[in-house]
């Protein structure tokens, strides 16, 4: 199948509904647009109206401890990863009822929508408990102790958009958390932070096609992003504070010093920038995409892990979850623009129509 075709077609459907005007984006009936989706851990999700700049409403997702989140191509559906009950809610974004829950496994975080647009692909760590590492002199678990070779691989799940439930599944390696996609959609490649490694699977198999240890560069990968042009992708290093540039097979092209504790990473809609989360710095860093040089830093709040550019690529989105607050920064100019408040622990942010970010495109 045509991957690649399939979602810019899907994308492009999305793009022209986009409306920057000052309608009402949770009209009833209505797929909302020019909207932001916010994960709370300790809540549900927010809806922010990006012409107002404001949360315009509180949707519970049935589930607890709401993190991973993401959007359909077609706006109609966000779905949460729920780390405490262990499932994916599904909420139809017309009447903002829970449509589903899909039950996953423990500790499922990261979610990520298929090229397609036909599948979402998630993970859960049966042996892991998620979270930063624990301080210094607090006691190691059993399984901390025995090192990676003592905790269970986590598993890969493909939940079918539509019919919502698990349609595929395969093991990955220990504690997987980011997911990316090849740009034709046939190689899911992810991060496994407790074995500092990078694996790419086949998507329609799940057969392990490449592993390329990441020790050497650094530790804890969490965050993961394609280049926009499929030359291969870049990783963030949480624990070591570095980012490593990987070839499309997953070779080793580069390492750098970040900012401390990074997470999120994305591309702008041109490829030329690269923007990190430095969540211990409370920093938003922004790169040259091609020569990787430190262009300029942008203060936040405290753990801010997810950022999205806008639909018109006027603003970036950063989620601070230590702050409960998102802060609006002008993408041009870098200034905040507003930070808003109310939040609960926000975990991931999202937009409709799709745009840049962290969690989403591409």
């Amino acid at each position: 199948m045509k991957w690649k075709a399939l979602f810019y077609l899907a994308l492009g459907a999305s793009l022209g509904g986009l409306s920057l005007g000052g309608g009402r984006p949770d009209r009833e009936g209505d797929v909302p647009r020019n909207v932001a989706y916010v994960s709370n851990e300790q809540g549900g999700v927010s809806v922010i109206d990006l012409t107002r700049l404001e949360v315009v409403r509180e949707v519970p997702v049935g589930g607890t401890n709401p993190r991973g989140i993401v959007v359909t191509a077609d706006g109609r559906y966000v779905l949460t990863a729920n780390k405490q009950t262990a499932d994916v809610s599904v909420l139809d974004t017309r009447t903002w009822a829970v449509v589903t829950r899909v039950p996953i496994g423990t500790n499922p975080e990261f979610l990520k929508l298929h090229p397609s647009g036909q599948w979402v692909f998630t993970s859960h760590e049966p042996g892991a408990e998620g979270g930063p590492p624990k301080p210094a002199g607090e006691p190691a678990t059993r399984e901390e102790e025995a090192g990676p070779a003592g905790l269970p691989p986590s598993r890969i799940v493909a939940i079918e958009v539509g019919d919502w439930k698990v349609g595929r599944a395969f093991l990955g390696g220990i504690e997987t958390e980011g997911i990316a996609f090849s740009l034709d959609g046939r190689r899911l490649v992810v991060t496994n932070e407790g074995e500092d490694a990078v694996s790419a699977y086949d998507v329609e198999t799940g057969r392990l096609l490449r592993r390329t240890d990441l020790s050497p560069h650094g530790v804890r990968p969490r965050g993961i992003k394609s280049r926009p042009d499929g030359k291969g992708y870049v990783v963030t290093m949480e624990t070591s504070s570095t980012l490593v540039v990987l070839d499309a097979d997953l070779g080793v092209v580069r390492t750098l010093p970040t900012g401390r504790g990074p997470y999120g990473v994305a591309f702008d809609r041109r490829g030329e920038r690269l923007l990190v989360a430095a969540a211990r710095d409370q920093k938003l860093q922004v790169y040259d995409a091609e020569t990787l040089e430190l262009r300029r830093e942008v203060p936040v709040g405290a753990r801010c892990w997810h950022f999205t550019f806008t639909p018109d690529d006027s603003k970036v989105l950063v989620a601070c979850g230590r702050s409960d607050a998102v802060y609006v920064i002008d993408a041009a100019t870098y200034e905040v623009r507003k930070v808003l408040k109310g939040f609960r622990l926000p975990w991931g942010v999202v937009t409709y129509p799709k745009a840049y970010g962290s969690l989403d495109l591409p």
